[in-house]
């Protein structure tokens, strides 16, 4: 007699298996709260009118004719572009030295790099106004040393900013740069030398152009810090250097005017990102032009 083996009918239970996309759910609902929520109150905030609260693009049209506003909105602009090309031009040798030394000096220079950011902005500020004040350091070394008779005028300037951001942001320039150096093949440089490139011909036509994503992170990320930044700018700048940040304070604080400072964000916002659209697709374009080559 023949057997066959009892097989259930009942069809096999199946597992709840989760979403791919359920561990991204905390975060986004995160930024949607803390980002997108406020934003979009701050957008639909820019379009009412500052004294009756009604639907309009007067502030828009006050701010497209105002030239205290656009001649700070220039001055964000120069000033947080000046302060990317500085971060990057000096934060670049250092990152190499970090990412191909092998001496026991790397680590008290990477130590003396990421230094400015265990203390606060405000105190590195107030340090640079105590350094570059008409009666600070600098200038009583200068009167000292019998090189100028006059103290030179280096507070409450252009130039007073750009040196107090460029030492707050110089170590994100650095750790930017030195991640992307640390990806590229130390053996490249090697076997270039070996037939015969020198050391400069090296960094010119084969670190610098691979190194070309974190030269653009760097500069992307110093000009983002640099137009938002409000501390510096106040502190170095003075009463007369105005730029977007400070003057959306002066607006939310002096004034009690949300809609114009809103409008001043929006417009901030959209510099931000328009260069970190640019910024990307000028990246894009630069490393597949090396890849062609």
């Amino acid at each position: 007699m023949t057997t066959f083996p009892i097989t259930s009918a009942a069809p096999a239970r199946r597992r709840s298996v989760p979403s791919g996309y359920f561990p991204l759910l905390p975060p986004l609902a995160i930024l949607l709260l803390v980002f997108a929520l406020p934003m979009g109150l701050m957008i639909g905030l820019s379009f009412q009118d500052s004294r009756t609260g009604a639907p309009g693009l007067g502030s828009y049209a006050r701010l497209a004719s105002d030239d205290l506003a656009l001649a700070g909105l220039w001055r964000t602009l120069v000033m947080s572009a000046t302060v990317a090309v500085c971060v990057t031009v000096m934060a670049y040798p250092i990152a190499y030295f970090l990412a191909r030394s092998t001496s026991r000096w790397r680590a008290v220079v990477f130590g003396l790099a990421i230094a400015p950011e265990l203390a606060g902005v405000v105190l590195r500020t107030y340090g640079w106004l105590i350094i570059l004040e008409d009666q600070g350091f600098i200038n009583n070394l200068l009167l000292w040393a019998g090189i100028i008779q006059t103290p030179l005028h280096m507070s409450n300037s252009m130039f007073a900013v750009v040196v107090g951001l460029t030492h707050v942001l110089l170590p994100f320039g650095i750790l930017s740069l030195l991640t992307n150096i640390q990806g590229i093949d130390a053996n490249l440089e090697k076997a270039a030398q070996v037939l015969g490139a020198s050391r400069l011909s090296v960094l010119r036509r084969i670190v610098l152009p691979l190194s070309v994503p974190g030269i653009v992170s760097s500069m992307l990320i110093a000009f983002t810090l640099a137009a938002s930044a409000y501390a510096t700018p106040a502190l170095l700048g003075g009463i007369k250097f105005g730029v977007l940040a400070t003057m959306i304070y002066h607006q939310v604080m002096v004034y009690i005017n949300w809609p114009y400072a809103a409008v001043m964000a929006n417009v901030l916002l959209i510099i931000v990102m328009a260069m970190a659209f640019f910024g990307s697709r000028i990246e894009t374009r630069l490393v597949n032009r090396l890849h062609v080559r």
